[in-house]
Protein backbone atom coordinates (compact mmCIF):
# COMPACT_ATOMS: atom_id res chain seq x y z
CA UNK A 1 0.00 0.00 0.00
CA UNK A 2 1.31 3.72 -0.78
CA UNK A 3 1.66 5.91 2.44
CA UNK A 4 1.56 8.97 0.88
CA UNK A 5 -1.77 10.45 -1.41
CA UNK A 6 -1.20 10.41 -4.92
CA UNK A 7 -0.62 14.55 -5.34
CA UNK A 8 1.43 14.99 -1.92
CA UNK A 9 5.15 13.94 -2.88
CA UNK A 10 7.66 13.69 -0.08
CA UNK A 11 10.35 17.20 0.78
CA UNK A 12 13.16 16.33 -1.53
CA UNK A 13 11.26 14.68 -3.94
CA UNK A 14 9.08 17.61 -4.22
CA UNK A 15 12.64 20.09 -5.16
CA UNK A 16 13.62 17.19 -7.64
CA UNK A 17 10.53 17.95 -9.22
CA UNK A 18 10.46 21.22 -9.72
CA UNK A 19 14.16 21.08 -11.27
CA UNK A 20 14.54 21.03 -15.02
CA UNK A 21 15.47 17.82 -16.30
CA UNK A 22 19.34 17.86 -18.29
CA UNK A 23 19.51 14.73 -20.95
CA UNK A 24 23.97 14.67 -21.85
CA UNK A 25 24.63 14.64 -25.44
CA UNK A 26 25.56 10.96 -27.08
CA UNK A 27 28.06 10.82 -29.44
CA UNK A 28 26.55 10.50 -32.80
CA UNK A 29 28.98 7.53 -33.22
CA UNK A 30 27.77 5.56 -30.03
CA UNK A 31 24.07 5.82 -32.06
CA UNK A 32 22.72 2.56 -32.08
CA UNK A 33 21.51 1.37 -35.88
CA UNK A 34 17.55 0.70 -36.29
CA UNK A 35 16.59 -2.75 -34.31
CA UNK A 36 16.24 -5.48 -36.72
CA UNK A 37 13.43 -6.35 -34.30
CA UNK A 38 11.75 -3.32 -34.57
CA UNK A 39 11.77 -3.32 -38.32
CA UNK A 40 10.72 -6.88 -39.03
CA UNK A 41 7.52 -6.02 -36.93
CA UNK A 42 6.13 -3.75 -39.53
CA UNK A 43 7.02 -6.83 -42.19
CA UNK A 44 5.50 -9.60 -40.04
CA UNK A 45 2.76 -7.17 -39.37
CA UNK A 46 1.95 -6.61 -43.25
CA UNK A 47 1.94 -10.39 -43.67
CA UNK A 48 -0.52 -11.13 -41.04
CA UNK A 49 -3.16 -8.58 -42.83
CA UNK A 50 -2.36 -10.31 -46.17
CA UNK A 51 -3.33 -13.48 -44.82
CA UNK A 52 -6.03 -12.26 -43.03
CA UNK A 53 -7.84 -10.52 -46.16
CA UNK A 54 -6.96 -13.83 -48.07
CA UNK A 55 -8.72 -15.82 -45.38
CA UNK A 56 -11.81 -13.40 -45.58
CA UNK A 57 -12.11 -13.56 -49.52
CA UNK A 58 -12.02 -17.10 -49.44
CA UNK A 59 -14.40 -17.28 -46.54
CA UNK A 60 -16.52 -14.50 -48.84
CA UNK A 61 -16.62 -16.63 -51.58
CA UNK A 62 -17.59 -20.05 -49.98
CA UNK A 63 -20.23 -18.22 -48.38
CA UNK A 64 -21.53 -16.47 -51.92
CA UNK A 65 -21.04 -20.41 -53.21
CA UNK A 66 -23.48 -21.38 -50.56
CA UNK A 67 -26.33 -18.93 -50.98
CA UNK A 68 -25.90 -19.12 -55.01
CA UNK A 69 -25.70 -23.04 -55.10
CA UNK A 70 -29.53 -24.66 -56.41
CA UNK A 71 -30.71 -26.53 -53.19
CA UNK A 72 -29.75 -30.28 -53.32
CA UNK A 73 -32.46 -32.39 -54.35
CA UNK A 74 -34.13 -34.10 -51.69
CA UNK A 75 -34.18 -37.91 -51.86
CA UNK A 76 -37.37 -39.22 -52.35
CA UNK A 77 -39.01 -40.95 -49.72
CA UNK A 78 -39.65 -44.75 -50.36
CA UNK A 79 -43.36 -45.67 -50.27
CA UNK A 80 -44.45 -47.36 -47.71
CA UNK A 81 -45.49 -51.28 -48.70
CA UNK A 82 -48.95 -51.93 -49.16
CA UNK A 83 -50.91 -53.67 -46.17
CA UNK A 84 -51.49 -57.13 -47.26
CA UNK A 85 -55.46 -57.76 -46.62
CA UNK A 86 -55.86 -61.22 -44.92
CA UNK A 87 -56.59 -64.04 -47.72
CA UNK A 88 -60.45 -64.98 -47.01
CA UNK A 89 -62.97 -66.70 -49.49
CA UNK A 90 -67.02 -66.75 -49.80
CA UNK A 91 -69.02 -69.81 -48.53
CA UNK A 92 -72.27 -68.42 -49.33
CA UNK A 93 -72.78 -65.53 -46.67
CA UNK A 94 -69.93 -66.69 -45.27
CA UNK A 95 -66.60 -65.20 -45.35
CA UNK A 96 -63.75 -67.71 -44.52
CA UNK A 97 -60.27 -67.70 -43.87
CA UNK A 98 -58.35 -70.23 -45.67
CA UNK A 99 -57.07 -73.51 -43.37
CA UNK A 100 -53.02 -72.93 -43.00
CA UNK A 101 -51.18 -75.76 -44.31
CA UNK A 102 -53.88 -76.91 -46.28
CA UNK A 103 -53.60 -77.62 -50.08
CA UNK A 104 -55.67 -75.98 -52.31
CA UNK A 105 -57.61 -76.83 -55.67
CA UNK A 106 -55.15 -77.44 -58.34
CA UNK A 107 -57.88 -78.03 -61.29
CA UNK A 108 -57.30 -75.86 -64.08
CA UNK A 109 -60.98 -74.50 -64.83
CA UNK A 110 -60.79 -73.90 -68.38
CA UNK A 111 -60.10 -77.81 -68.28
CA UNK A 112 -63.46 -78.88 -67.56
CA UNK A 113 -65.85 -79.42 -70.08
CA UNK A 114 -69.22 -80.76 -70.96
CA UNK A 115 -69.81 -83.19 -73.54
CA UNK A 116 -73.14 -83.49 -76.05
CA UNK A 117 -74.93 -85.71 -73.18
CA UNK A 118 -74.31 -82.93 -70.21
CA UNK A 119 -71.55 -84.97 -68.81
CA UNK A 120 -68.52 -83.24 -67.24
CA UNK A 121 -64.49 -84.16 -68.71
CA UNK A 122 -61.85 -82.84 -67.81
CA UNK A 123 -58.48 -83.38 -69.69
CA UNK A 124 -54.70 -82.69 -69.06
CA UNK A 125 -51.67 -83.09 -70.56
CA UNK A 126 -53.46 -85.42 -73.13
CA UNK A 127 -54.68 -87.52 -70.19
CA UNK A 128 -58.89 -87.63 -69.69
CA UNK A 129 -60.01 -88.07 -66.00
CA UNK A 130 -62.08 -91.41 -65.42
CA UNK A 131 -65.80 -91.46 -64.81
CA UNK A 132 -68.08 -93.14 -62.92
CA UNK A 133 -71.26 -93.90 -60.97
CA UNK A 134 -72.44 -94.36 -56.97
CA UNK A 135 -74.95 -96.36 -56.34
CA UNK A 136 -77.14 -98.04 -53.89
CA UNK A 137 -80.02 -99.72 -53.85
CA UNK A 138 -82.04 -96.54 -54.88
CA UNK A 139 -81.28 -97.06 -57.84
CA UNK A 140 -82.86 -101.05 -58.00
CA UNK A 141 -81.59 -103.51 -60.60
CA UNK A 142 -78.87 -102.60 -62.56
CA UNK A 143 -77.71 -103.94 -66.32
CA UNK A 144 -73.99 -103.40 -65.82
CA UNK A 145 -72.87 -104.33 -68.84
CA UNK A 146 -74.97 -101.51 -70.37
CA UNK A 147 -73.36 -99.45 -68.10
CA UNK A 148 -69.88 -100.55 -68.95
CA UNK A 149 -70.77 -99.61 -73.06
CA UNK A 150 -71.77 -96.59 -71.96
CA UNK A 151 -68.54 -94.82 -71.13
CA UNK A 152 -68.34 -95.67 -67.42
CA UNK A 153 -64.80 -96.78 -66.04
CA UNK A 154 -66.07 -97.21 -62.36
CA UNK A 155 -68.58 -97.79 -60.25
CA UNK A 156 -68.73 -96.95 -55.87
CA UNK A 157 -71.12 -99.06 -54.38
CA UNK A 158 -72.72 -98.47 -50.92
CA UNK A 159 -71.87 -101.71 -48.75
CA UNK A 160 -74.56 -100.49 -46.03
CA UNK A 161 -75.00 -97.57 -43.57
CA UNK A 162 -75.75 -97.42 -39.36
CA UNK A 163 -78.84 -96.33 -38.22
CA UNK A 164 -78.94 -92.65 -37.57
CA UNK A 165 -81.58 -93.71 -34.02
CA UNK A 166 -80.47 -97.11 -32.16
CA UNK A 167 -77.06 -97.10 -34.29
CA UNK A 168 -77.00 -100.55 -35.78
CA UNK A 169 -75.00 -101.76 -38.52
CA UNK A 170 -76.60 -102.96 -42.18
CA UNK A 171 -76.13 -103.87 -45.29
CA UNK A 172 -77.57 -102.64 -48.56
CA UNK A 173 -79.75 -104.84 -49.80
CA UNK A 174 -78.63 -104.48 -53.38
CA UNK A 175 -74.53 -104.75 -52.61
CA UNK A 176 -73.70 -108.04 -53.14
CA UNK A 177 -75.64 -108.47 -56.70
CA UNK A 178 -74.45 -104.94 -57.66
CA UNK A 179 -70.55 -105.55 -56.61
CA UNK A 180 -70.29 -109.32 -58.52
CA UNK A 181 -72.06 -107.52 -61.60
CA UNK A 182 -69.98 -104.35 -61.88
CA UNK A 183 -66.79 -106.64 -61.26
CA UNK A 184 -68.25 -108.63 -64.09
CA UNK A 185 -68.96 -105.95 -66.21
CA UNK A 186 -64.83 -105.20 -66.01
CA UNK A 187 -65.31 -101.83 -63.73
CA UNK A 188 -63.11 -100.84 -61.40
CA UNK A 189 -64.87 -101.03 -58.01
CA UNK A 190 -65.53 -98.79 -54.92
CA UNK A 191 -67.20 -98.67 -51.66
CA UNK A 192 -69.24 -96.13 -49.59
CA UNK A 193 -70.40 -96.74 -46.07
CA UNK A 194 -72.61 -94.64 -44.77
CA UNK A 195 -72.04 -93.62 -40.94
CA UNK A 196 -73.86 -92.06 -38.34
CA UNK A 197 -70.65 -92.99 -36.04
CA UNK A 198 -70.85 -90.66 -32.96
CA UNK A 199 -67.32 -91.99 -31.44
CA UNK A 200 -63.75 -92.52 -33.47
CA UNK A 201 -65.01 -96.29 -31.79
CA UNK A 202 -67.76 -96.93 -34.00
CA UNK A 203 -65.97 -95.28 -36.68
CA UNK A 204 -63.34 -98.35 -36.58
CA UNK A 205 -66.21 -100.82 -36.26
CA UNK A 206 -67.96 -99.65 -39.23
CA UNK A 207 -64.51 -99.90 -41.11
CA UNK A 208 -64.04 -103.65 -40.19
CA UNK A 209 -67.75 -104.06 -40.97
CA UNK A 210 -66.96 -103.01 -44.82
CA UNK A 211 -63.81 -104.81 -44.48
CA UNK A 212 -65.18 -108.33 -43.57
CA UNK A 213 -68.09 -107.82 -45.96
CA UNK A 214 -65.43 -106.96 -49.17
CA UNK A 215 -62.80 -109.93 -48.34
CA UNK A 216 -62.16 -111.79 -51.40
CA UNK A 217 -63.15 -109.24 -54.10
CA UNK A 218 -60.80 -107.50 -56.05
CA UNK A 219 -61.62 -103.43 -55.04
CA UNK A 220 -59.28 -101.40 -56.67
CA UNK A 221 -60.73 -97.88 -56.26
CA UNK A 222 -61.36 -96.14 -52.64
CA UNK A 223 -63.46 -97.13 -49.62
CA UNK A 224 -65.36 -94.30 -48.47
CA UNK A 225 -66.51 -92.91 -44.74
CA UNK A 226 -69.87 -91.20 -45.78
CA UNK A 227 -71.19 -89.51 -42.81
CA UNK A 228 -73.87 -86.78 -43.41
CA UNK A 229 -76.09 -85.06 -40.94
CA UNK A 230 -79.95 -85.78 -40.76
CA UNK A 231 -82.60 -83.42 -40.80
CA UNK A 232 -83.50 -81.70 -37.84
CA UNK A 233 -85.82 -82.72 -35.60
CA UNK A 234 -86.04 -86.58 -36.64
CA UNK A 235 -83.97 -87.60 -33.09
CA UNK A 236 -80.84 -88.54 -34.73
CA UNK A 237 -78.02 -89.33 -32.58
CA UNK A 238 -75.63 -87.80 -34.21
CA UNK A 239 -77.46 -84.24 -33.40
CA UNK A 240 -74.65 -82.87 -31.49
CA UNK A 241 -71.87 -83.76 -32.77
CA UNK A 242 -68.93 -81.51 -32.72
CA UNK A 243 -66.36 -81.16 -35.46
CA UNK A 244 -63.66 -82.28 -33.59
CA UNK A 245 -65.65 -85.95 -33.06
CA UNK A 246 -66.80 -86.12 -36.25
CA UNK A 247 -62.61 -85.40 -37.88
CA UNK A 248 -61.73 -88.45 -35.72
CA UNK A 249 -64.39 -90.27 -36.20
CA UNK A 250 -63.30 -89.91 -39.70
CA UNK A 251 -60.00 -90.65 -39.68
CA UNK A 252 -60.32 -93.85 -37.57
CA UNK A 253 -62.17 -95.22 -40.02
CA UNK A 254 -59.60 -94.27 -42.60
CA UNK A 255 -56.69 -95.48 -40.76
CA UNK A 256 -58.32 -99.12 -40.11
CA UNK A 257 -59.18 -99.24 -44.30
CA UNK A 258 -55.53 -98.20 -44.75
CA UNK A 259 -53.88 -100.63 -42.19
CA UNK A 260 -55.76 -103.49 -44.42
CA UNK A 261 -53.81 -102.30 -47.67
CA UNK A 262 -56.86 -100.51 -49.01
CA UNK A 263 -57.56 -96.85 -50.24
CA UNK A 264 -59.79 -94.98 -47.56
CA UNK A 265 -61.46 -91.56 -48.53
CA UNK A 266 -64.05 -89.84 -47.07
CA UNK A 267 -67.06 -88.59 -48.92
CA UNK A 268 -68.51 -84.79 -48.28
CA UNK A 269 -70.02 -81.67 -49.45
CA UNK A 270 -68.91 -78.18 -49.03
CA UNK A 271 -70.64 -77.85 -45.91
CA UNK A 272 -69.04 -80.22 -44.22
CA UNK A 273 -65.62 -79.47 -45.71
CA UNK A 274 -65.43 -75.89 -44.95
CA UNK A 275 -68.17 -75.82 -41.83
CA UNK A 276 -67.16 -79.04 -39.94
CA UNK A 277 -64.25 -81.11 -41.11
CA UNK A 278 -60.76 -80.57 -39.96
CA UNK A 279 -59.78 -81.45 -44.05
CA UNK A 280 -55.66 -80.54 -42.74
CA UNK A 281 -56.33 -84.12 -40.58
CA UNK A 282 -57.29 -85.88 -43.49
CA UNK A 283 -54.86 -84.91 -46.14
CA UNK A 284 -53.49 -88.35 -46.17
CA UNK A 285 -56.78 -90.07 -47.70
CA UNK A 286 -58.76 -89.96 -50.90
CA UNK A 287 -61.45 -86.56 -50.65
CA UNK A 288 -64.29 -86.90 -52.56
CA UNK A 289 -65.93 -84.08 -52.86
CA UNK A 290 -69.78 -83.52 -53.90
CA UNK A 291 -70.22 -80.30 -55.62
CA UNK A 292 -72.80 -79.73 -57.89
CA UNK A 293 -72.23 -77.77 -60.86
CA UNK A 294 -69.89 -77.84 -64.55
CA UNK A 295 -66.97 -76.48 -62.75
CA UNK A 296 -65.95 -77.04 -59.02
CA UNK A 297 -65.33 -73.80 -57.03
CA UNK A 298 -64.19 -75.83 -54.19
CA UNK A 299 -61.15 -73.80 -52.27
CA UNK A 300 -59.28 -77.07 -51.23
CA UNK A 301 -57.50 -79.63 -52.75
CA UNK A 302 -59.69 -82.76 -53.55
CA UNK A 303 -59.61 -85.99 -55.24
CA UNK A 304 -62.79 -87.42 -56.61
CA UNK A 305 -65.58 -85.55 -57.38
CA UNK A 306 -69.48 -86.51 -57.13
CA UNK A 307 -70.66 -83.67 -59.71
CA UNK A 308 -74.51 -84.36 -60.60
CA UNK A 309 -77.10 -86.48 -58.78
CA UNK A 310 -79.22 -86.31 -61.66
CA UNK A 311 -76.89 -88.01 -64.28
CA UNK A 312 -78.43 -90.75 -67.34
CA UNK A 313 -76.35 -93.86 -67.75
CA UNK A 314 -77.69 -96.88 -70.01
CA UNK A 315 -78.50 -99.62 -68.02
CA UNK A 316 -80.01 -97.87 -64.89
CA UNK A 317 -83.52 -96.41 -64.24
CA UNK A 318 -83.82 -92.60 -63.43
CA UNK A 319 -81.19 -90.55 -62.01
CA UNK A 320 -78.21 -91.47 -60.97
CA UNK A 321 -74.91 -89.80 -59.29
CA UNK A 322 -71.86 -89.44 -61.62
CA UNK A 323 -68.26 -88.93 -60.52
CA UNK A 324 -64.83 -87.68 -62.12
CA UNK A 325 -61.57 -89.60 -60.87
CA UNK A 326 -59.37 -86.40 -60.70
CA UNK A 327 -56.02 -88.29 -59.42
Amino acid sequence: MNPYPPDVLPEQDQEQADQPAVVPPRPRHHQSPPSRRSSGGGNWLSKLTLVVSLLALIVSCITLFLILRPPAEEPEEEPAPPVEEPVTFRFGDKVLTPLEGMPLNPYNRENFSVDSRGRVTYEKDGKRAKTGVDVSTYQKEIDWQAVAGDGIDFAILRLGYRGYTEGGLFMDQTFETNLQGALDAGLDVGIYFFSQAITPEEAEAEASFVLNAVEGYNITYPIAFDWEPITPGSGARTDSLDNDTLTRCADAFCAKIQEAGCQPAVYFNQSLGYLRYDLRELTGYNLWLAEYDTKPDFYYHFDLWQYTHTGQVAGIQGDVDLDLDLR
